[in-house]
């Protein structure tokens, strides 16, 4: 298949999006795919330029990537490198490389890759892709817009609240301190900060607002941290996340030894049952498609939190999803291929009946198959 990995872009998870679409190029290409892979921003040489044999040229594609670094990119900087006015999200000849492709990969993270904006136009231009559509993007995108879904459809998840820049408010006494703030469209948890008291509270606004124009204010929740990656509306085993530094932050989250993952997670089985079955009804409620990786949190008492959904799970070396698919044997690129064989099985018409509400189906060893 002639398969475009989009990537790069302008958000704070930029480095993280370039580690993604670099390893899961590797992986395509290894299994016989012509692949390239597209910073969506940078774009391809100029605008107006011929590309039209671009899959059969695609080592011409190949750039160095770093490694990610320990703080989010500088974004003015990545500006400048364009050729060109830095007007909008999509590079020089963007467009007409993905309209060739089969499929685009979408290896995009953050707000500009999991916003919706992309997948809307994609839509409209006939353009395939992976990953969720631009409504379900949108809403697990937006953590004050999930949190009500959340809520409305059952589903337990911290006290919170979203506050505009514009209308900034003292801490409601029914969450009191300490709490989490964090930017309402953000990732890896890039802008959160935990606030003990009301002058950690202003800091911790001032730092999320840098981000954007909205942030999300919750209830601390002190507890042990999961994951559970879903694929075509059927769960993976639940992974554990255990940050050496006491908190999941975008350092610990991609620099190797920052945590301990483990997987299949030591839970009971009846807690594993419930995460899982949440997961799902999250996946559901947020109209997901394709795969996405739904966070939660379990405190002492055994309470279940769900934080959040990702639409586009990261694919690094540390990534979850992943990990969590190798448990069952799922090698990498094997998961790679069933992340694009969901997302034509959609375009096709041939996705299953997602499970009822409040019921878990979970992958076996020998369901996850390769293109």
């Amino acid at each position: 298949m002639k398969i475009v990995v989009l990537a790069g872009g302008i958000s704070t998870e930029r480095d993280v999006s370039l580690i993604s679409g670099a390893g899961i190029l590797k992986a395509l290409r290894q299994r016989g795919h012509q692949a390239i892979l597209l910073d969506v921003f940078l774009g391809y040489k100029k605008r107006g330029d011929d590309v039209s044999n671009i899959f059969e040229k695609s080592d011409e594609m190949d750039d160095h990537v770093n490694d990610i670094q320990a703080v989010d990119p500088d974004i003015e900087s990545v500006k400048k490198l364009r050729d060109g006015d830095e007007k909008g999200l999509f590079g020089p000849n963007v467009i007409e490389i993905c309209r060739q492709a089969d499929i685009v990969y979408m290896g995009l993270h953050g707000a500009d890759g999991e916003n919706g904006k992309v997948q809307a136009a994609f839509d409209i231009l006939g353009i395939r892709y992976t990953g969720s559509d631009y409504l379900g993007s949108a809403l697990a995108m937006d953590k004050g817009m999930a949190k009500k879904v959340f809520l409305q459809s059952g589903i337990p998840t911290p006290n919170g609240f979203s506050m505009k820049k514009s209308h900034v408010t003292k801490l409601p006494d029914e969450i009191g301190y300490p709490c989490i703030v964090k930017p309402c469209c953000g990732g890896s948890s890039v802008g959160m900060s935990i606030a003990k008291n009301e002058e950690e509270y202003n800091k911790a606004l001032e730092l999320a607002f840098k981000y954007e124009d909205e942030v999300v204010v919750e209830e601390y929740i002190k507890g042990r941290e999961f994951s559970v990656g879903v694929i075509g509306g059927k769960s993976l085993p639940i992974i554990e996340i255990i940050p050496k530094s006491g908190v999941y932050d975008y350092e610990t989250k991609y620099q190797p030894g920052m945590a301990e993952d483990v997987c299949p997670a030591p839970l009971s089985d009846e807690i594993t049952d419930k995460m899982q079955t949440y997961a799902i009804d999250v996946y559901r409620e947020l109209k997901l498609g394709s795969y996405a990786r739904i966070d939660f949190l379990l405190d002492a008492d055994d309470n279940m939190y769900c934080l959040e959904a990702n639409t586009l799970p990261g694919m690094t070396a540390t990534s979850l999803l992943p990990q969590e698919a190798k448990v069952l044997g799922i090698e990498y690129g094997v998961l790679c291929e069933q992340v694009i064989a969901q997302a034509l099985a959609t375009y096709n018409g041939e996705t299953e009946e997602l499970p009822a509400p409040g019921t878990n189906s979970h992958y076996g060893k020998d369901d996850l198959k390769s293109l």
